[in-house]
C-alpha cells in the first residue's frame, strides 16, 4: 500500500493524490501530508481513534442537565466578551422554535468566525443550566446546511489530527473519499475466512468504520482490518518457518551419553528440572537435519546462560563452530567471563570478537574463524560485518533477541550453511508479543529458579526515609556486600526534576558513602571505560555502583545484594524486573528499594504490583495491561514494522485466530497458489517478503 508520490491522476484511482478531492486545496493538502495522508488510499485507511455519540437529539424544551445531548436550530446571536478575570468568551445562541441554548468558548476569540447569523447547526455536548438558560461549554458543532456535512448528528468519527487541522475539516474529506472510492478497494481476504469469522468485506467495513450507523458496526469493520493485519503477518512468519524447516539442511549435532556427562561435569551446580526439559528440546532439534529455530525465554536468574553453554558445547563436540552473540559489549564481556569460568582447563578454542578489537587482533580473529581454528566465538554486532566467514558454522545463539530483530537474524543466516539457531531473552515476553515478533520460532520457557536462589524483597520507600535507607545500604556494605544505585538519566535535565547518575555519583561519594569505593557507569561512556568499571565492580574493587539502565541485562555479580532505583515510576514493570534481577544472584537474600513519586493511578498500581511479586511473566502481562507494549515495540527493533490497524495486546484474541488460520492456510496451500489466495500472497510478499527474507512464495 505504498502511496504514489505524484501530483497527477494515476491509473489506480486509490493512488491518486488526495488534492484532487473537492475542497482540498494546496494549503489543506499540506496539512493532510503532515498526517501522512497523500493519496485516496491513505484517507480510506486513516481510521478514527474513537467515536462521539451525538445521537441523543432533543428539542430545547426536553433537555436534561448533565447528559450529552444534541440540539438543532438556527443561530440568532453571536457575541464576543471580555470577562472581569481577563478571559475572553464567545457566546453563540441557538434558537429552536423560540427556545434557546447557548454555546460558549473561553479564550478562543477566533471561534466567532466559524458562525454566521441564520446558519443552521447542531450543538452537541454536556448540557448545564446556567442562571436562567441552558448552556453547553465547547459544544461539538455540526453544520446542517452544508452539502458536505452529514445529514444529521449521530456517531461522529474522531480522527487523529495534526496542528491546524480540525475534525470538521477532515471528516467531510474522508467521507467524500469513502463515498466515491471505497468500492474500488479490492478485498484480499478469502471468502472462507470472512464467512467463518463473520467479517464484512472491505467495502462494507470501510463504510462502517467511517460512516457508522452503530458502534457495533464500526467495531465489526475495524475487527475485519485487524484480522487482515494479523493474518498477513502470521502467514509471512509461517512461510518463513516453512522455508527454514523444509528447504534448508543443517548439520546433525547429536548428543551421546558420553558427551552429555562431559558437559554436565563442567557446571559447578546441578541443572534444574526446567533446564533439563529445555535441554531435551534443544538436543532433539540439534539432532535433526532441519535448522533449529527456538526461542528460549527465562525469568531473571533462572539460568538460561547455562542452557546456552550446553548447546554451544554440543556443537563443538560435533566438530562445528558456534556463535554466542550479545547486543552490547558489556553483555558480551559478561558472557565471555562466564564461559571462561565454565571452560577453565577445557580444550575448546574460543575467541571474543567485539567492535573495540584492534585491527591486527581482528585480522587474526577472522583468519581463525575462516580456517576453523576457533571453535566458539563470543561477540556483538561486529559478527554481522562483512569479512566474517566461518569454516563450518553449526549453531548460532543470540542473547536478548528482541534487541536484534529479524533483519539481523537474516544476515546471520548468510554467515554459514544453514546453522541451527537458539535465540533467547531474560526479558519475559507476553505470549501475544512472542506470537508476533517470534512467530517463526518454537518456544521454550524456564521459570524455575536454581536451588538456594533467594527472592528479592522489594520496598517502595517514602521520600522522607531516604537517609534511613542509606543507613541500611551502608550496613550491607560494611558487611562486605555490594550495591547498585540506578538513575533514569545520565546528566541533569532542565526540563525534568529527576535525579541523574552523574550528580548522584558526586553526591554519594562526597556525602553518605565517602568512606566507600563508589563507581559510575552509563551508556555515554565508551566501551572500554564501561568494561573497566564493570570489571572493577566484579572484582570488588568498588563497593557501590551508580548507573543508568546500562546494567539492565547480563551483569552478574553474586556479591551485589542491594539495589536502589531512583524515580522508579519512570520505568515499566519489565524493566524494573530486569534491574532488580541484578541482585541476589548468589545464595544471599537481596533487597530492592524504590524511590518514587508517581503522578498517576496507573504508576501507583505498577509500583504496588512490582512490590508484590518476583515472577517476571506475571509482571510482563501486567505491564502490557497497564502500559501497552511500548517496551517491546516502541523502537521497532524487531524489524517487522508497524501493524497498521491492530494492537497486539488489545486485539490478542484476534491474533490467536489469525495465527491459527495462517498456519492452516500454509499447510493446505503451501505456496498460496490457489486463485482465491493470489491477492493474499501478493500482500504478504509486498509487506514482509524482504523483512522476513522470504523467497518468492511457491
Amino acid at each position: 500500500m505504498t502511496p504514489a508520490m505524484s501530483d497527477q491522476p494515476t491509473s489506480d484511482p486509490l493512488r491518486q493524490s488526495a488534492q484532487f478531492l473537492k475542497g482540498v486545496g494546496p494549503a489543506r493538502f499540506e496539512l493532510l501530508r503532515r498526517l501522512g495522508l497523500e493519496t485516496i488510499e491513505d484517507l480510506l485507511l486513516h481510521f478514527p481513534r474513537s467515536y462521539e455519540n451525538l445521537s441523543d437529539v432533543r428539542p430545547v424544551a426536553r433537555l436534561e442537565a448533565g447528559l450529552v445531548q444534541t440540539v438543532r436550530g438556527e443561530i440568532v446571536e453571536i457575541e464576543g466578551k471580555h470577562l472581569p478575570d481577563g478571559r475572553t468568551m464567545v457566546s453563540v445562541v441557538l434558537s429552536d422554535e423560540g427556545q434557546c441554548v447557548e454555546g460558549v468558548w473561553f479564550n478562543q476569540p477566533y471561534a466567532a468566525r466559524r458562525f454566521r447569523f441564520g446558519q443552521k447547526v447542531a450543538f452537541s455536548g454536556k448540557v448545564t443550566w446556567y442562571r436562567d438558560h441552558w448552556q453547553i461549554a465547547n459544544p461539538r458543532v455540526q453544520p446542517l446546511d452544508s452539502a458536505a456535512a452529514a445529514p444529521a448528528p449521530g456517531l461522529l468519527p474522531v480522527y487523529p489530527l495534526t496542528e491546524e487541522l480540525r475534525q470538521d475539516q477532515l471528516r467531510p474529506i474522508i467521507r467524500q473519499a469513502v463515498e466515491q472510492f471505497a468500492s474500488q478497494v479490492v478485498d484480499i481476504l478469502p471468502a472462507e475466512q470472512r464467512g467463518v469469522h463473520r467479517l464484512p468485506d472491505s467495502v462494507q467495513a470501510l463504510r462502517d468504520i467511517h460512516l457508522p450507523t452503530t458502534l457495533a458496526a464500526a467495531e465489526a469493520g475495524r475487527r475485519r482490518f485487524v484480522y487482515e493485519d494479523f493474518l498477513v503477518l502470521q502467514i509471512g512468519l509461517a512461510l518463513r518457518r516453512r522455508e527454514l524447516r523444509d528447504r534448508q539442511q543443517a548439520p546433525q549435532l547429536r548428543v551421546t551419553p558420553k558427551v552429555d556427562a562431559h558437559i554436565r561435569r563442567l557446571f559447578p551446580f546441578r541443572l534444574t528440572a526446567d533446564q533439563d526439559r529445555v535441554i531435551a528440546d534443544i538436543c532433539r532439534d540439534l539432532a535433526s537435519d532441519r535448522p533449529m529455530q527456538r526461542l528460549l525465554q527465562a525469568d531473571v536468574g533462572a539460568g538460561k546462560t547455562a542452557v546456552a553453554v550446553y548447546a554451544l558445547l554440543v556443537a563443538v563436540a560435533n566438530k562445528h563452530q558456534t556463535i554466542l552473540m550479545a547486543p552490547t559489549e558489556v553483555l558480551a564481556q559478561q558472557h565471555w567471563w562466564t564461559l571462561n569460568r565454565y571452560l577453565a582447563g577445557s580444550r575448546v578454542r574460543r575467541l571474543l570478537l567485539t567492535g573495540s578489537l584492534g585491527s591486527r587482533a581482528r585480522r587474526d580473529a577472522l583468519a581463525g574463524l575462516r580456517s576453523g581454528e576457533v571453535d566458539l566465538v563470543v561477540g556483538t554486532q561486529a559478527l554481522l560485518q562483512e569479512g566474517v566467514e566461518f569454516a563450518r558454522l553449526g549453531l548460532v545463539v543470540i542473547d536478548e533477541q528482541h534487541k536484534f530483530g529479524v533483519n539481523q537474524r537474516a544476515r546471520l543466516r548468510r554467515l554459514g550453511v544453514d546453522p541451527h539457531y537458539l535465540v533467547m531473552t531474560a526479558t519475559p515476553i507476553p505470549r501475544t508479543v512472542a506470537l508476533t515478533v517470534f512467530g517463526d520460532l518454537d518456544v521454550s520457557i524456564i521459570r524455575e529458579l536454581p536451588p538456594g536462589r533467594q527472592p528479592v524483597r522489594t520496598r517502595w520507600v517514602p521520600a522522607g526515609q531516604r537517609q534511613r535507607t542509606y543507613l541500611k545500604l551502608r550496613e550491607g556494605l560494611s558487611q562486605g556486600r555490594q550495591a547498585f544505585v540506578v538513575c533514569p538519566l545520565v546528566t541533569e535535565s532542565v526540563h525534568l526534576d529527576v535525579r541523574a547518575a552523574e550528580q548522584t555519583f558526586e553526591e554519594l561519594r562526597s556525602g553518605p558513602f565517602q568512606d566507600y569505593r563508589v563507581g559510575l557507569i552509563h551508556g555515554e561512556l565508551d566501551d572500554a571505560a564501561k568494561d573497566a568499571v564493570m570489571e572493577q565492580f566484579r572484582r570488588h574493587e568498588l563497593d557501590l555502583l551508580v548507573s543508568t539502565t546500562v546494567v539492565e541485562v547480563g551483569v552478574d555479580v553474586p556479591n551485589a545484594t542491594v539495589m536502589v532505583i531512583e524515580h522508579a515510576e519512570r520505568f515499566g514493570l519489565s524493566q524494573l524486573h530486569q534491574l532488580r534481577g541484578r541482585v541476589s544472584r548468589g545464595p544471599l537474600p537481596g533487597e530492592c528499594y524504590l524511590f518514587a513519586e508517581p503522578g498517576s493511578d496507573e504508576a501507583r498500581e505498577r509500583l504496588r504490583v512490582f512490590t508484590r511479586t518476583n515472577d517476571g511473566f506475571t509482571l510482563a502481562e501486567k505491564d502490557a495491561e497497564l502500559r501497552g507494549l511500548g517496551e517491546f515495540f516502541g523502537t521497532r527493533q524487531h524489524g517487522l514494522g508497524e501493524l497498521r490497524f491492530a494492537d497486539v495486546w488489545k486485539d490478542r484474541e484476534i491474533l490467536t485466530l489469525a495465527r491459527r488460520d495462517a498456519h492452516a492456510l500454509v499447510a493446505a496451500d503451501a505456496g498460496l497458489q490457489r486463485p482465491e489466495h493470489a491477492l493474499l500472497r501478493q500482500r504478504v510478499l509486498e509487506r514482509y517478503g524482504r523483512t522476513l527474507d522470504l523467497a518468492e512464495v511457491g
